[in-house]
């Protein structure tokens, strides 16, 4: 199948202001890129890629004084396939596993691991190593955070939300990350698209989503506290130890929001642009 994604982010500056962008597709989807895949700015303004330490291609901007949107489109081949689910995946013990894993077992910052481990304990200190123990904790963060735009707050940690009960999905995803690592399981925050592909069509904006990756059997495994079920059509674009590592824009000066547009849906072959 092929998706089509993109997005549309633009914002007012009162000054020059330097700015750090994680809105390329990972390095790891590009081979399934159809056509070139490229981050533009208008007005044009010069800009500068490199990969940061988790891997991740990153953009550096210096935004003009004004108004500046930053924009991109692009096709991608996808297998169709839901995310894999696979029951006997074992957990590692600590000291198993692979050096450069062991920072996603570690308190960041919206993963405050201090503030969760006796509850995690707690709750899946019985439950079955492995696999299971992950899905545990995605069935508690799913009964435990209900969804909604208007409850969004960029200040809000893992322990926070598991206090609150609410959130978006980077709050799902940081609680499960945050209950994952309590219980010695490496786990990664993920950014990217995700549209309602094989799904009942949504009646609100599309926007990005956030996800998380377990490590397991010696293999990084897609988990959604969120949906709690295996979606189509997941469209990486960076991953870290929280939302600090991926964020689509880090600013370091005023400016504000003035427009946000994100895409993602199925297109038939050959099915040109609109």
């Amino acid at each position: 199948m092929q998706i089509r994604a993109g997005f549309e982010i633009a914002y007012d500056c009162s000054q020059p202001t330097p700015m750090l962008l994680a809105l390329s597709v990972h390095p790891s989807r590009l081979p399934d890129l159809i056509g070139p895949h490229r981050v533009a700015f208008d007005p044009p303004i010069e800009a500068r890629e490199y990969r940061d330490g988790f891997g991740n291609t990153c953009t550096r901007i210096l935004a003009p004084a004004g108004h500046l949107t930053i924009s991109a489109e692009f096709l991608v081949r996808d297998s169709g396939m839901p995310d894999p689910v696979v029951p006997d995946a074992l957990q590692h013990k600590v000291e198993e596993l692979p050096d450069e894993v062991l920072v996603y077992l570690l308190g960041s910052r919206y993963c405050d691991t201090d503030k969760l481990v006796h509850t995690a304990w707690s709750l899946f200190g019985n439950t079955q190593l492995g696999w299971a123990r992950v899905q545990a904790i995605c069935d508690y963060v799913h009964e435990r955070i209900t969804f909604g735009y208007e409850h969004a707050d960029p200040t809000r940690t893992a322990s926070g939300g598991h206090a609150e009960r609410r959130g978006v999905c980077r709050d799902f995803a940081h609680l499960a990350v945050t209950l994952c690592r309590c219980m010695n399981i490496p786990a990664r925050y993920c950014t990217g698209y995700l549209g309602d592909i094989g799904m009942p069509p949504v009646d609100a904006p599309m926007d990005f989503s956030a996800w998380f990756e377990a490590y397991l059997c010696g293999h990084w495994y897609t988990f959604d506290a969120r949906h709690n079920a295996p979606r189509i059509g997941r469209i990486l674009m960076a991953q870290g130890r929280d939302a600090t590592d991926v964020a689509i824009a880090t600013t370091f000066g005023p400016c504000t929001l003035a427009g946000f547009r994100v895409i993602t849906e199925e297109v038939a072959p050959g099915q040109p642009k609109p």
